[in-house]
């Protein structure tokens, strides 16, 4: 995919204030400092688009990228993150799964765990959840760079044992840009599905191919 053109459209809280253009959408979620901006301006090419915080669980809106006058990017405030106030994180809950389960255009969801680690109970709540909803979704583990390729494999192993072996796992390092193929693989085939007009929404229990 070559990316000719970024831009931010809005940020928004609720279905009243997103974008009415009737683009197709790609949504990132994952824990709070997982690396989700990172991956945004990485695989888009920029380094500021999407905001980066040394203060995980800053970014508390839900936030739109228009890319190429085609379809959009849509940052999706992190979860888990302890010392946000609790008040914020009531709203954050409601806000996420509204946008999820209600977006007629959302044609993608991308699940962000970091491969240092394993995935923890919310990022299998929220594959839970997507799959329950039939929304398609694919994982991508961040900060591959970070490990050795021995420490990669096994970390890649690990994961898949925890999220399931019916779910793949693209490693990505956003210094490196390996695994962006696999990615744009994705989006670009389900952006493509919805000008067909093929159905976004999968029956209950099902995931991305």
């Amino acid at each position: 995919m070559r990316v000719k053109s970024a831009g931010f459209i809005k940020s928004a809280t609720s279905p009243e204030h997103y974008p009415r253009d009737g683009r197709p959408e790609i949504a990132f979620m994952g824990r709070s400092n997982v690396g989700k901006s990172s991956l945004i301006n990485s695989l888009l090419g920029t380094k500021g688009l999407a905001k980066t915080s040394s203060t995980p669980g800053r970014t508390q809106l839900i936030n739109f990228f228009l890319i190429n006058a085609a379809f959009s990017f849509v940052d999706l405030p992190g979860y888990g993150y302890a010392r946000v106030p609790s008040e914020v994180k009531r709203e954050w809950g409601p806000m996420i799964e509204k946008y999820l389960a209600t977006r007629p255009n959302l044609v993608l969801s991308i699940l962000i765990t970091d491969l240092r680690h394993e995935p923890s109970k919310l990022d299998l709540l929220m594959r839970d959840w997507l799959i329950e909803k039939g929304r398609p979704f694919v994982i991508v583990a961040t900060k591959a760079d970070k490990l050795s390729s021995n420490q990669r494999r096994t970390n890649l192993s690990r994961a898949s044992a925890v999220l399931g072996k019916e779910n793949p796992i693209i490693a990505y390092s956003a210094i490196t840009r390996s695994g962006a193929d696999r990615i744009w693989k994705e989006i670009t085939t389900r952006v493509a599905d919805f000008g067909s007009g093929k159905p976004l929404v999968k029956p209950s229990g099902s995931h991305a191919d």
